[in-house]
């Protein structure tokens, strides 16, 4: 027992200014029934005891530790103030990636050992990477490629390197074939183009743009010719950054990084193929720099000897419709068809709801007929648009005529079209 004067205990109370019932130090809760009805039992068992001396005598057993407080006040928050319900389908489903992605995969032995008895006593890499290659598992890959490293007289080649940081990422094993990747960086003037590149696509894959940039400037200052960057090399980061958000300010942030590779990829000599153009106008339309796309596209055929393709005029008329600039679109959409590509829905989507947002209904219209004859699927968003600006102009008939005209040619199901008929009832009643 611990026996404390009265006197102490009233002096440090006063002093802090905090007064404590000790029937109740936490009356102060007591609107919330539940919170208060669980401290009343442990503030009971908290008494303390009168001694023949005259002290107050507090038996140490009968304090809860405060470790067992706040653990006590976790539960009561979590069940008092929040729901009981079962988890939503995406908790779930989110919760059993995360599991799925923590748990660690179990060897086979029985194929480790057969993958093993395949390689004859003093085998080569080239043997070991037709084993490899044929393996499915790629733990035993893995398993494989570590226990050869391991056989007197036996060095990996690139070809060895290569297969097992393919057969890694395929799987999403990252952590494994980070170890691979170090051994590889580990060794001076080692390595190929393809190897390199196969890296960094994996570690785009991953989500690791800054460590695949590393990997890019290992391969720049690389003695050896053959590891150095090509055109394929540059391709892959930009179709990396490019897919990095849907924001136009995040687009806009990576352009700067495109802008400076494409042009260190022209100061090295390297002649850009109509994939890196591409890739260019299409950062320059998703960042809302459309005149910039415009001079990418023009230079295509005159200064870049490359002519574009139907991604290219998809990638422009989407940029230019975004913008309103229907004229400069119908342009560029006729250019399109004379050189013998077709839009794709994406086009015709774009100048459809570009030339109605803009009142011009006609033009949205044949529009919508030259895409129904391509057999070019519209959205909702799209359908909605144009009927809405044909019944604003108080022709309500004649969008009446053509949501049915829609839903006799199988262009949208029942449900999209009461979804449709509905909404006009609902905005032009009258």
């Amino acid at each position: 027992m611990i026996a404390l004067p009265r006197d102490c205990l009233r002096n440090v109370y006063h002093k802090t200014k905090f007064v404590i019932s000790m029937k109740n130090p936490f009356h102060h809760f007591s609107y919330d029934s539940g919170f208060s009805s669980y401290l009343n039992p442990i503030f009971n068992n908290f008494k303390p005891k009168q001694s023949p001396l005259g002290f107050a005598q507090i038996d140490p057993l009968s304090i809860i530790s405060p470790t067992a407080i706040s653990h006590q006040f976790y539960y009561i928050s979590f069940s008092s103030f929040y729901s009981t319900r079962a988890p939503s389908r995406s908790f779930r489903r989110r919760k059993n990636k995360r599991l799925k992605a923590n748990s660690k995969p179990v060897l086979d032995q029985v194929k480790f050992q057969k993958a093993v008895s395949q390689l004859p006593p003093r085998f080569t890499a080239e043997e070991l990477c037709n084993v490899v290659t044929l393996e499915e598992d790629p733990l035993v890959c893995w398993e494989l490629f570590n226990w050869a490293g391991q056989q007197p007289r036996f060095r990996h080649d690139v070809s060895t390197y290569h297969i097992t940081i393919k057969k890694l990422g395929v799987a999403k094993m990252y952590e494994e074939m980070d170890i691979v990747v170090n051994q590889v960086l580990a060794l001076r003037s080692f390595g190929s183009e393809p190897l390199y590149n196969t890296i960094i696509y994996f570690f785009t894959e991953a989500r690791k743009l800054t460590r695949a940039v590393n990997i890019f400037k290992h391969m720049r200052n690389n003695r050896k010719l053959d590891c150095r960057p090509t055109i394929r090399t540059y391709n892959i980061l930009f179709t990396a950054m490019l897919s990095r958000g849907r924001d136009s300010y995040i687009n806009h942030m990576y352009m700067e990084t495109i802008r400076c590779l494409f042009r260190q990829m022209v100061n090295d000599g390297i002649e850009p193929d109509v994939f890196s153009l591409n890739s260019m106008i299409k950062g320059y339309v998703l960042s809302l720099h459309v005149n910039d796309a415009l001079r990418v596209f023009h230079q295509m055929g005159v200064v870049y000897k490359c002519l574009p393709n139907a991604y290219s005029y998809d990638y422009l008329i989407y940029g230019l419709c975004a913008q309103g600039r229907t004229k400069n679109a119908r342009e560029l959409c006729n250019e399109m068809k004379k050189n013998g590509f077709i839009p794709s829905s994406k086009s015709y989507n774009s100048l459809v709801n570009a030339f109605a947002l803009a009142g011009e209904v006609e033009e949205a219209v044949h529009y919508l007929r030259e895409m129904m004859e391509m057999r070019k699927s519209a959205d909702l968003i799209t359908y909605k648009t144009i009927l809405d600006e044909i019944c604003r102009r108080g022709r309500v008939e004649e969008a009446m005529g053509l949501l049915k005209e829609l839903q006799d040619k199988d262009l949208i199901d029942g449900h999209t079209y009461r979804k449709l008929l509905y909404a006009m009832e609902d905005d032009f009643r009258d």
